[in-house]
């Protein structure tokens, strides 16, 4: 969840419009108290003369809808997220409130805001290639004569199939956000506009009866030929072109959207439309919005760990993002003299976005981090974090790395959440329930004969768990991330892993994960493991439980017979 990257911000920058200087007052007075820098660029003006590339930014607009368009113009394409203040007259898309306003950033540097990705369009014409967040406007131009026709003649084509020719005002081609404009008064339908990937092609005044508005897929083609001289426009005008006859206009889902923060001081979506329609499907009735309904996790009932969990996962999520960012630079030529710079920008933002996630939501829990200081709690809880277990997987391009959360209570794992960014591979476990990934149960295999055994191995200095059980089995590989060792094992690709050498971050969460879907984890003798052991060298044997009595006989065999034969494992 990309809202729990917004407790990282580290500037804003704000657009503001005209007679917006009492909200811009409220915005750089809350910024102060936080020691956030806020940059101020007015209506008209380009962002790209203050944006810094590598600083978390929060974009925020003070106006109405069309200072929200044009800061969608200019922060998507950088993939700042966008909170919308309405300081205008009538704005459908800002919808925070100025007297919510601080609140409402409260809400967002907390982590607590939800970020949601709103599908563009890109269209490009004969002197045009611009993105919009609403529509595509092609409409006829005005004769000289007023008592000419005034119709436009335009041929559609969709992933070039031929759809038809629309004789009226003209053609929208619209994005859900765009789907409440143009697109309704022409009795085109409604599109709820959260991660909604999709386009619709709505004819305007057209004169035959039986025309009707066409929704397509994001990823589809759309061609609209002018007939004749027409204009066409990009939300509302922020780009414009004229068309001439047989010019083409090609239009598709844009590979970047909007990011659109959202609080529970926004109204959502349809509660704005049902209040700015006047819709009658909600007289009598409470309103659905989130005042008043959202129940509290502890009304809810819910555990502390379970309640960890989804925190966890979303912060897991999150620290994903600049994760993903990053690790696509340490191939490239331009980085490859600094990739221990990356790895350390890539350990500490994602280690920040979780910590700041923890200690806004459970600020009395301990934590933990590899990559950070400890934090004492006043709690029996304790949280456990590795932001980038695998470091030198990411510092090569190699995609096996995970970012490992678990908690402790009473110094006893109960929960564990293990992230692949590449894979998009969620698993998790709450101590005594059943181990999920992507929230499907997973459990581990039942063989029981060794030889047909798939094997994971961690650090390995010596080479003698590979000398020991390559033959024996049916393989054993080495992924360079113990917290994706044991979640492997936990969902049945492999049978059984080894590690050298622990540390409680590595694979707390990873043990909660596997115990849950039934895998048995004990150290190298068959003793109880200990993840928070304070040994030199903490060794872990995990498995299926069917094997695993075979697997520390065949070790302990091995170790015996190099006793008793020195040099045989040379």
């Amino acid at each position: 969840m990309y809202g729990r990257r917004l407790a990282t911000i580290e500037e804003i920058i704000t657009l503001v419009s005209p007679d917006s200087d009492d909200e811009l007052a409220t915005l750089e007075a809350w910024a102060t108290e936080r020691d956030l820098p806020v940059t101020t660029v007015e209506v008209g003006g380009d962002i790209e003369n203050v944006y810094d590339d590598g600083t978390e930014y929060l974009g925020v607009t003070l106006g109405g809808d069309g200072t929200y368009l044009e800061g969608v113009r200019q922060f998507s394409p950088r993939e700042i997220p966008l909170l919308g203040v309405n300081a205008g007259t009538l704005a459908f898309l800002a919808s925070v409130s100025p007297d919510d306003l601080r609140a409402a950033l409260d809400e967002v540097v907390r982590g607590q805001a939800v970020v949601d990705e709103r599908q563009q369009l890109r269209v490009e014409a004969e002197g045009l290639d611009s993105t919009g967040i609403n529509d595509v406007m092609v409409e006829p131009e005005p004769p000289e004569n007023p008592h000419d026709r005034k119709i436009a003649r335009l041929q559609a084509f969709v992933d070039g199939e031929y759809v038809g020719e629309y004789e009226g005002s003209g053609v929208a081609v619209s994005t859900p956000t765009g789907s409440t404009g143009v697109a309704l008064s022409a009795n085109g339908p409604i599109h709820h506009p959260k991660n909604n990937a999709s386009l619709q092609i709505v004819p305007l005044h057209t004169h035959t009866m039986g025309v009707r508005p066409l929704v397509v897929d994001a990823d589809t083609e759309i061609e609209i030929v002018a007939g004749a001289p027409a204009s066409l426009l990009v939300d509302g005008g922020r780009a414009h072109t004229r068309l001439a006859t047989d010019d083409v206009v090609t239009v598709r889902g844009s590979d970047t959207s909007a990011l659109v923060v959202n609080t529970s001081y926004d109204d959502d979506f349809l509660t704005s439309v049902s209040e700015k329609l006047g819709w009658g499907i909600r007289e009598d009735r409470h309103d659905t919005g989130k005042d008043g309904v959202t129940a509290t996790a502890a009304d809810r009932g819910e555990s502390t760990a379970h309640r960890a969990r989804a925190v966890a996962q979303e912060a897991a999520r999150a620290a994903g993002q600049p994760l993903l960012e990053l690790h696509g630079e340490t191939e490239s030529i331009e980085y490859k003299s600094n990739k221990a710079d990356i790895v350390t920008e890539a350990d500490y933002k994602a280690d920040n976005i979780i910590t700041t996630a923890i200690a806004n939501e459970f600020p009395d829990h301990g934590i933990r981090s590899e990559e950070s200081e400890s934090v004492a709690g006043e709690s029996r809880y304790t949280w456990l974090v590795d932001p980038l277990d695998g470091t030198g997987n990411f510092a090569h391009g190699n995609p096996n790395y995970a970012v490992s959360i678990a908690l402790l209570e009473d110094d006893r794992p109960v929960m564990g959440v293990v992230y692949a960014p590449e894979t998009d591979e969620m698993f998790s476990a709450v101590r005594g329930e059943q181990a999920v990934l992507n929230g499907v149960g997973i459990s581990t295999t039942d063989r029981t004969l060794l030889d047909e055994c798939m094997l994971l191995s961690g650090y390995d200095p010596d080479g003698a768990f590979l000398t020991h059980c390559y033959r024996e089995t049916r393989g054993v590989r080495r992924l360079g991330s113990a917290a994706m060792n044991l979640c492997y094992l936990a969902s049945g690709s492999a049978d059984a892993a080894w590690e050298y050498d622990t540390h409680p971050w590595d694979v707390a969460a990873g043990v909660v994960i596997a115990r849950a879907a039934g895998a048995t984890i004990t150290s190298a003798d068959g003793s109880p493991y200990d993840p928070l052991a304070e040994a030199s060298r903490t060794e872990l044997i995990g498995s299926n439980g069917a094997v695993h009595d075979t697997l520390l006989d065949h070790i302990a065999d091995e170790q015996e017979l190099q006793v008793t034969e020195p040099g045989t494992a040379d």
